[in-house]
């Protein structure tokens, strides 16, 4: 409601529930400008692991917001297959098994987060694609693509054309392969996805033209990346009244408007 108010984009991040779906769902059936923003976890795992009676493996799963059951979960699938919410992010919040022991005796103090950045593609791939609720070409655009345009890095980022950064994945969708802590790149001894069998895999991937990970191997080199800048007032701004412009006192957002 502020965002109608003030006449700007909203980014909802970490859309978790049914109820904060049906939110961002409204405020774009009113013309709003809104992104809901998913993440794997929320995608792929149910509330059940956070009651396991392995203290340490339950405490793994401690994010906020938190995840939710499997109603919720199917809505946000059906919600992202049908364009309501735009792209999947993870949330990465990296936190071995010592770390989220701070909160042993105080659940309030358990390190708040999840890891998910190794494992998004593979989760996206095998929840969205391989359930059917998706296409390939969907995929794309809901982990690369979306994103960004979204955050006006397009067409620099998100697009393969002459003149763009050459950043593309090789993905074999019919590799199986096993999430697992022992052989995850994370610095950390706990996997949320221990044990998923995931039928997709990006075999090879190309980072401005240079491979960069192939065959199980990382191939890189400190200071090797690179600053993208991201432009202000991007595509989603494209109409919409400025700040202090007559179109905007004029009534294009209502003070009325409830906040």
């Amino acid at each position: 409601r502020l965002a109608r108010l003030v006449g700007v984009p909203l980014y909802v991040v970490h859309v978790m529930s049914e109820d904060a779906l049906k939110q961002v769902a409204e405020a774009r059936v009113m013309g709003q400008r809104v992104i809901g923003e998913p993440v794997a976890s929320g995608l792929s795992l149910h509330e059940d692991v956070l009651w396991g009676a392995n203290w340490t493996q339950a405490a793994q799963y401690v994010m906020s917001p938190p995840i939710r059951g499997s109603q919720h979960r199917k809505a946000l699938k059906q919600a992202l297959a049908g364009g309501v919410l735009q792209l999947v992010a993870t949330d990465h919040a990296s936190f071995n098994s010592t770390q989220k022991a701070v909160g042993r005796d105080d659940f309030r103090l358990i390190p708040n987060g999840v890891h998910g950045l190794e494992e998004r593609m593979h989760i996206v791939w095998e929840e969205m694609v391989n359930s059917g609720l998706i296409t390939p070409m969907d995929f794309v655009r809901v982990t690369s693509s979306a994103a960004a345009q979204i955050f006006n890095m397009y067409p620099r980022k998100g697009r393969i054309a002459a003149g763009s950064d050459a950043d593309v994945i090789v993905f074999d969708p019919n590799r199986e392969h096993v999430l697992s802590a022992a052989s995850h790149h994370h610095n950390n001894d706990l996997n949320i996805y221990e044990g998923r069998r995931i039928q997709g895999y990006v075999e090879t991937t190309i980072s401005r033209g240079r491979v960069v990970w192939q065959h199980g191997q990382l191939n890189v080199e400190p200071g090797s990346g690179r600053f993208v800048p991201l432009p202000l007032h991007g595509p989603l701004f494209d109409g919409l009244p400025k700040p202090g412009s007559a179109r905007q006192e004029s009534g294009f957002c209502r003070t009325s408007d409830p906040v």
